[in-house]
């Protein structure tokens, strides 16, 4: 059955080429860090520009929001890590982290870890609860590390992606890789996680036109998406919609039945080039970045849809499960906190 997807643009905001995005978890905030070395942060529900900084004067290719200490911490091509407050757009620190180009960058969800690739072909995990000391370095790829993603069911482990062809999981304390994923025929740019509870999935897009999604614990591909017409450079899970979103230098974004692996509909937004793609956990949004600017999205529609069949039962769908209630059994209270809910 196809998916019944409403898309809702919600910012279409020119800019120089975006590298990465991000979105914050509270405020409706889309982060866009620039080839051009600024960054900026977009409020996607008033279309305002809200906050905008010089980096460096070359590419920031990775950044991230820090909810919880109230930063930016952005990667460049001058090897260098910078943390900014985003309320003050004070620089709180700065180091060298990296002997070439930093390409991506994640926060640990729980620990005082930013994780970093660069085109060194190293991995680094940094401490900033200890003067970003550097806690572990990954050695084992040899080729650029493009990006990195953390296990949403193990935030113990990662999964990198490599020009070297291949996806690498690897697990904090360890110094080489749990194991390496390889039928890409060419150089993979983008991976995630599929983040709910049944399948241990992974997904990759490479420069072979290609998305894999493979099973981690067999160590299979289990399916490849054929469709786009360039190098895939980004892909997502959506952490609450059974969907695959990715994004290619084809300049279209496509979205995939999560289950079916059905494609579901094409976007094109004249943008040129896709670059990054980010999907909000908890909410539906999603932030594209191409190279003349970003898009946020809306997906699906807000209210749930609710069904009743004969004896009573209420059936409606949260994310991506069904939930239900009984009529005959329910008391009056219940049924308006219910439809409240909804």
């Amino acid at each position: 059955m196809p998916l019944r997807l409403d898309v809702k643009r919600k910012l279409l905001a020119r800019s120089d080429r975006v590298k990465c995005v991000d979105l914050h978890p509270v405020d409706t905030w889309l982060l866009a860090a620039l080839y051009n070395g600024n960054v900026h942060i977009w409020n996607y529900e008033t279309q305002v520009l809200v906050k905008s900084f010089e980096v460096c004067d070359v590419p920031v290719r990775a950044a991230k929001f820090v909810p919880r200490k109230s930063w930016v911490v952005t990667g460049s091509d001058d090897m260098h890590i910078r943390i900014f407050n985003y309320n003050t757009l004070e620089r709180v620190h700065q180091f060298e982290a990296h002997s070439d180009y930093l390409r991506s960058l994640v926060v640990h969800p729980t620990l005082p870890y930013v994780i970093t690739s660069s085109d060194d072909m190293l991995v680094k995990m940094w401490d900033w609860d200890n003067k970003w000391q550097m806690k572990q370095s990954f050695e084992g790829h040899t080729h650029y590390v493009m990006q990195i993603a953390i296990n949403p069911k193990d935030n113990n482990t990662f999964a990198t992606a490599s020009l070297d062809k291949t996806v690498k999981v690897w697990q904090f304390g360890s110094n080489v890789p749990n194991f390496t994923l390889e039928g890409h025929e060419k150089g993979v740019n983008c991976v995630d996680y599929y983040h709910g509870g049944e399948k241990p999935y992974i997904i990759s897009g490479a420069d072979d036109h290609l998305v894999k999604i493979w099973d981690y614990q067999n160590k299979t591909c289990v399916q490849t998406l054929d469709g786009h017409a360039q190098n895939v450079s980004s892909v997502c899970f959506h952490p609450e919609l059974p969907l695959i979103i990715t994004g290619s230098e084809d300049s279209t974004v496509r979205l995939w039945h999560a289950n079916t692996y059905r494609l579901e509909t094409t976007l094109n937004y004249g943008l040129e080039r896709v670059w990054c793609i980010q999907a909000q956990k908890g909410a539906n949004t999603v932030a594209i970045g191409y190279d003349e600017g970003s898009v946020t999205l809306k997906l699906g529609r807000e209210e749930p849809a609710v069904s009743m069949d004969a004896s009573g039962k209420i059936l409606w769908a949260k994310h991506s499960e069904i939930q239900q209630a009984n009529l005959k059994t329910i008391s009056a209270e219940e049924s308006e906190a219910i439809q409240e809910s909804n």
